[in-house]
Parts: C-alpha cells; sequence; structure tokens
C-alpha cells in the first residue's frame, strides 16, 4: 500500500475527528510530556478513528503501546531508536519511520531497512529547537538518490505554497505540523494542503 503525499502531524484525536472527514488518509499522533494513561487512550481513539476512515496512523515514540493497540506504524526520532527494542516492533509487524538530519543519522537508519525516512528540517521551523541548520531542497533531491525506492518525508517548516517545491525536489511525501495547526481556518488549510498534494 503507497502512502498518501500529505501527512498531517496532530497532537491529540480531536483533530482527527475534525480532520479525516475532509479526506486525510495518513496521519501521525504525536503526543509529548503526558501521563501514559492519556497517551494509551489517545492512540485507542486514533487507532479507531483512522480505521472508520480508511487511514493509515502513525504512532510517534509509543512503540510497545502502538503494539498492544494493534497499531500498523510507528514514527522513532533518533533518540526513541536508542531505547527501541527493533525486534519487538518488527515481530509485532509494525511498519517504521525514522527522523534523519544529517549523513550519520541516515546510515543508521538504512541499516535498518525502514519504511519510510524523513528528512528536516526542510525549512526553518518554530515546532522545536533543533541544533541542525534548515536542509534546503537541493538536500532533499540528494536524500532521495541515496535512500532510493524507500518513501522520503520532506518536514520541517511546511507549508501550502512550499509543498510542490518539495515534492519536486524528490520528496515523495510532505509532513506539517503548525500550518495547519496554527491556522485560523485549518478545515480550509487541510482542503488546500489535499489539493495541492493530490
Amino acid at each position: 500500500m503507497s502512502l498518501d503525499r500529505f501527512y498531517p502531524i496532530f497532537d491529540h484525536s480531536d483533530w482527527l475527528r475534525r480532520m479525516l472527514p475532509l479526506g486525510v488518509k495518513l496521519a501521525q499522533l504525536r503526543i509529548k510530556d503526558q501521563p501514559d494513561a492519556m497517551v494509551q487512550e489517545q492512540i485507542l481513539q486514533s487507532r479507531n478513528l483512522c480505521r472508520t476512515h480508511e487511514a493509515v496512523l502513525v504512532v510517534n515514540d509509543y512503540w510497545q503501546m502502538a503494539i498492544d493497540a494493534g497499531c500498523d506504524w510507528i514514527h522513532l526520532g533518533q533518540e526513541d531508536l536508542d531505547d527501541a527494542d527493533l525486534k519487538a516492533i518488527r515481530k509485532a509487524g509494525l511498519k517504521l519511520g525514522v527522523s534523519t538530519h544529517d549523513d550519520d543519522e541516515l546510515e543508521r537508519v538504512l541499516g535498518m531497512d525502514p519504511d519510510y525516512v524523513a528528512l528536516g528540517p526542510v525549512y526553518p521551523t518554530i515546532l522545536k529547537k533543533m541544533k541542525w541548520e534548515q536542509q534546503g531542497l537541493p538536500r532533499v533531491t540528494e536524500w532521495k538518490a541515496r535512500v532510493g525506492g524507500i518513501p522520503l518525508v520532506g518536514i520541517g517548516g511546511m507549508s501550502v505554497e512550499r509543498a510542490p517545491g518539495v515534492l519536486q525536489a524528490g520528496a515523495d511525501i510532505v509532513s506539517v505540523v503548525t500550518d495547519i495547526t496554527l491556522s485560523t481556518d485549518p478545515e480550509t488549510r487541510v482542503r488546500d494542503w489535499i489539493e495541492v498534494t493530490r
């Protein structure tokens, strides 16, 4: 199954409840600094919503809860990889997406046979403090040549206006957070995203 080219990231199932009916077919649930019970409940709710709307749910970080909930996808950052049991993740049948920011990280990840590789930040991002400078579009093209047939996700500072250039540079998928969640009209913004990526 090929992944959709539009990949929004949300921190609560309420976002999925709003956006899945608009046609979102791939979404990540990324929850930080919340009690485990809340995270577990959010994963279950999000899983059910995505199944109802025939969308792919990617759970960020909480790989054991994703396994327990019978989810299909997990996303791990570089720090998460240090503690994750990749054998258990693979044995459970989860597909794996991984963040990369430099050459060493890419080499590390390619040895894990990931199901997608994310490169970021392509543009400056306000989401979190990063030690990496923006990667730029030439890096997207270079990364795509290196990952070959593995889907490449461009992330960081993404907007509807920037998405076509990122896809033309070689990304298979564009991931976005604040361009939607900080929008005054998130529903219209999602419709614009769907139009520009399909």
